[in-house]
Formats: structure tokens, sequence, C-alpha cells
């Protein structure tokens, strides 16, 4: 069996990146009875970013931009004094004053999550209560996880109540039956039931009606529509190793993607992942990454694969300090780059000490760890690494960001559309819209609603929320 064309495009290229390569086969599945010949993946062009960095000018939608240093309290001053008062020079992170947030970044009220995306709390008017003694280049840090989105995660999808698989399988059978197709309660049912629940109607609808669900469904939809139904109707780790296979599979790379799952996922999912890309594709995929990447940024991507971060939730502050200084004399502080220092701190700390990591190293470097890192290495290494500092300070907004460049400007990058709101809507897709209408002052449903059209927009509206 064959997946002839399936290829997801990938994540869109960056600044400075190339766009990854077409892939025009996949191997058959084993555990899980898919249909052969999914469809190809959509994806239309990505437009380069307004500068390149990050987050960049223009990476953030706030009016107006972001203020150049100098103009918004706080910024450093010829000399390097700021002018916020209470905050001394060198003091690097400190607690705003008074709690004002400075010109130009929201400060949204305190509001419970209801249907629309609500912002989140931010103490003091800045991520995560703190603002930074210097900005190089006048540009804002990537914003910290502030501790009410710490308190648990939430997606937009839940198991339904009361499930009845029978029930749905013959709701489904219905709308499909005949003539033309009833898309709308196709939608009623697949966005609102998990993916465990959608694995147990497939199995429900072969048994009542001796036909299989994915094929049926090819049958009756297209394009986007039929490639975001396959997606949702894959199990979760599947589509995460289906995901990675292809792409790897054929010619080019999609680094992109590699990156997005690998960097962002736990050590359970991850080593979950290892398995399922064995059992199912009857590869290792350590040595993919190894055929397909080189250099640190294979080295950084094998590092992840083995799913062994330290997830300890507490910070050891002596740590974090000896490591901020260990980087800075891996880069910074020295004539090239140790870039093993940075593989080894980046790949095996929790995101917790990261954090913490990286406001040691903001305050005895003067210097955020983003731009360093910026100054340190380029290409998809940078990229690698900086992903892994974003899933530190604030998972939720490393993925709104994503999804906001998947739309951004001409074009729609529909794989990773797709792939993050389908892998990420049982998960935090809640605390994503929250981060992406705070970082983009619009809301995801908005963006989505002026992208995308039609069943494949209803759908998408769906499980999202709107």
């Amino acid at each position: 069996m064959s997946y002839p064309g399936y290829p997801p495009s990938g994540y869109p290229p960056f600044p400075g990146y190339p766009p990854a390569g077409q892939e025009s086969s996949f191997p058959p599945p084993g555990q899980y009875p898919y249909p052969s010949g999914f469809p190809p993946m959509g994806g239309g062009t990505y437009p380069p970013a307004p500068s390149s960095g990050y987050p960049g000018a223009g990476g953030y939608s706030v009016p107006g931009g972001y203020p150049a240093p100098g103009g918004y309290p706080g910024a450093p001053q010829p000399g390097g004094a700021p002018s916020y008062p209470g905050v001394t020079p060198g003091q690097g992170f400190g607690a705003v004053p008074g709690g004002t947030a400075f010109s130009g970044y929201p400060q949204p009220p305190s509001q419970s999550y209801g249907g629309g995306p609500a912002q989140v709390p931010i103490p003091g008017g800045f991520p995560g209560g703190h603002i930074p003694s210097q900005y190089p280049g006048g540009q804002v840090p990537y914003p910290h996880q502030s501790a009410a989105m710490t308190q648990g995660t939430q997606g937009t999808i839940r198991p339904a109540a009361n499930f009845d698989a029978l029930k749905d399988a013959e709701i489904l059978r219905k709308a499909m039956k005949g003539f033309g197709t009833d898309e709308q309660a196709i939608i009623d049912v697949v966005a609102n039931r998990s993916n465990d629940q959608r694995q147990k109607i497939k199995a429900a609808f072969k048994t009542m009606y001796g036909k299989d669900l994915i094929k049926d469904l090819k049958s009756e939809l297209s394009g986007n529509m039929e490639e975001l139904i396959l997606a949702l109707f894959m199990p979760s780790t599947y589509y995460d190793a289906w995901s990675l296979r292809n792409a790897m599979k054929g010619a080019g790379t999609q680094e992109r993607v590699l990156i997005e799952i690998l960097c962002s996922r736990t050590n359970q999912e991850i080593r979950e992942i290892v398995r399922c890309y064995q059992s199912e594709f009857g590869q290792d995929l350590e040595k993919d990454i190894r055929s397909d990447t080189s250099g640190h940024f294979e080295r950084l991507l094998v590092s992840m694969c083995q799913g062994n971060r330290d997830e300890n939730q507490n910070v050891n502050h002596q740590m974090a300090q000896e490591d901020a200084q260990r980087l800075y004399q891996a880069g910074e502080g020295r004539l090239g780059t140790d870039e093993s220092s940075f593989n080894m701190i980046l790949a095996t700390r929790s995101f917790p000490q990261l954090k913490a990591t990286m406001e040691a190293y903001s305050r005895m470097a003067n210097r955020d760890l983003f731009s360093s890192v910026s100054r340190e290495f380029s290409g998809y290494i940078e990229s690698g690494l900086k992903a892994i500092l974003q899933c530190a300070l604030n998972r939720p907004a490393f993925f709104a960001e994503r999804l906001y460049y998947s739309m951004k400007g001409a074009g729609t990058d529909d794989s990773t559309l797709v792939r993050i709101v389908v892998t990420r809507s049982e998960i935090d897709l809640v605390q994503i819209k929250q981060m992406f209408h705070q970082m983009y002052q619009k809301t995801l449903g908005t963006m989505i609603a002026s992208d995308t059209s039609g069943d494949y927009r209803r759908l998408l509206m769906a499980i999202v929320g709107q």
C-alpha cells in the first residue's frame, strides 16, 4: 500500500532559509489501517518576514510596532542608565514598579476564557512581570509564560460526554450516502470528539458496514478539507511519526517540521514517536535524522530524539548561574563558538531550569540569550536552539508564532496550519489562542477565517472553538 503525493509541505521558510523539498512517496502503514492515496498536503508560498532575527521588527503586530530604544519607560539611555524609576543600570530582569506597562505592549484585563480568546493577565504589564534592562536593537524578547498559563493547559477539544461510537458511525454513513455529502454533519461529529473517540468511530464503522471510513471520507471530500479530516483520524503519535517521516522522505528535507515536533514534545511523547516510527515504517528515526541532516543541527536533533531531557520542575538557581556563565564563555565571551556547550545545556536541562538560566544570563551579560544565539549561530541550528528556548519560556507562544507565520502575507501554509491545530487541539490550543491574541492583536479565529474558505474553514473554526 502506498501514500503517493502526500508529503506535508513543511514549515514555511523563515528569513534566510530555503524552501523545503518536495517528497513524493510514503511507505505502507502497519498497525493502523490507512488507505492508500492520501492527498497532497497543500501549502502556499511563505512571505519573508520584514526583518531577520528573533522576534524581529514587525514580528509582533502591536499598533505602531514596539518602541525604539528610549521610546518607553525603562529603555536604556545613553550610558546604559534606564529611565524607569527603581531600575538600576545592569539590574537585568527587575520587577516593573507599580505594575505599569510600557508603551506599546498590551496589558490585558484579567478574565476567564469562555468561547472567545481571552488574554492572560500579565503581572506588571510585561510577560512574567519583568522588564529586561536592555533591548539590543530595541527588540522585545520572547514573552514569558505567566503563572496563569503554567497552572495546567487546556485543549479546545475534549472527549464528548455520552459518547456512542455506533451512533456517530451511523451519522457519518448517512452524511455520505446517496447523492451529495452533508459536510456539516461530518464537521459536527469530527470536531466534537477526541482523537481516541475518533478511533472508536472508525472501528465501529467498519464493524457496522464492512467498509473503511477513511476511504469513504476520501471519496466524498477533497482538497484541504480532506487533508484536515484525515489528519484528525490519525492516532496522535502516528501523526507525529508520519509527519517526521514525510519531512525526510524523498529529495530534500523539511527541517522546520523536524524542529517543530522534536523540540516541543515531552520525553514520553518523543519515546512513543520513536517506537511508532520504527514499528510503522520499519525505520530508525535517529538513523534517518543522521542521513538527512548534518553538523551541529544533526547533533541537536539526535539529542532531542533521545527523549531524555530532565523534567524535574524544581529549579537549581546555582546551576542556572553556572550554566549562564558557561554559555557566555562558549559564545559571547570568546572568539568563535563552543557549540557543544550550547547543545549539552539546551538538550538536557528542564524547561523551568532553562528559563532560570535565561534570566541569569540576562543579568550577567546584559543581553538576552536569544540575541546571543542569533549572534553565534545561523541556519537551522540557530532555529532549533531558539525553538527550545521559546518552548522553555512559553510553549503556547511558540506555536502561536508558527500559526501566525503560516497565514501571514500572500498564500497559506496549510500543512503547518493543519498540523498545529490538530496536534495541539487536545493539549494547549486554548492557551495558544490566548497568546496569539496577545502577541498579534487579533484572534486566531479571525486570521483563520480570512485565510481559508468553505468547509475547510468551518471545520478549522469548529476545532479552535470559534
